[in-house]
């Protein structure tokens, strides 16, 4: 799709963050079972239940915006989901998987917090307000999410990690 216009690239960033939502919707299971801490897990259970809900947020901007909801392939997020399966698969003690899970974790809140920022600037730009107003719920679960994991990551699961290796 060539893009001539704001609006065009809100709507070209909204399939590529749907697309990425629906990805994670996928990986999120696979995370939480690989997981061995139990609060890892459950943090993945529950952003797995917050995911769903931004898909469905997703859909209502893609309504308020009289647009088809649908995705754009999201290579960012493959290469994201990507890295977190070779790690399932070559990191072989549990403690410093839980370590290596929230580092890709990380990286995914990450581009989502950029992706979901950017969006509600394009949005605001538009007047678009009640459509930023959902991107900046998600925003916010986002940034949520990614601090729920580094306090993980710094409270118990890094120590666990470092004792499992020594």
């Amino acid at each position: 799709m060539t893009v001539r216009t704001t609006r065009e690239l809100l709507l070209d960033e909204l399939r590529d963050i749907y697309h990425a939502e629906k990805q994670l919707v996928r990986a999120l299971p696979k995370l939480a079972k690989a997981a061995k801490a139990d609060k890892l897990r459950q943090a993945f259970e529950h952003h797995l239940d917050e995911t769903k809900g931004q898909v469905e947020r997703l859909d209502q901007v893609f309504e308020q915006l009289d647009a088809r909801s649908s995705g754009k392939r999201c290579e960012a997020m493959e290469g994201l989901i990507e890295e977190a399966k070779e790690m399932m698969e070559e990191i072989k003690t549990p403690e410093v998987l839980d370590a290596a899970l929230i580092v890709g974790a990380q990286k995914v809140e990450h581009y989502e917090i950029a992706s979901y920022g950017s969006v509600c600037a394009l949005a605001e730009a538009l007047g678009q307000n009640d459509v930023k107003k959902l991107l900046e719920q998600t925003l916010n679960e986002e940034k949520a999410a990614d601090q729920k994991l580094n306090k993980l990551a710094i409270s118990e699961v890094n120590k666990s990690a470092l004792a499992a290796a020594a």
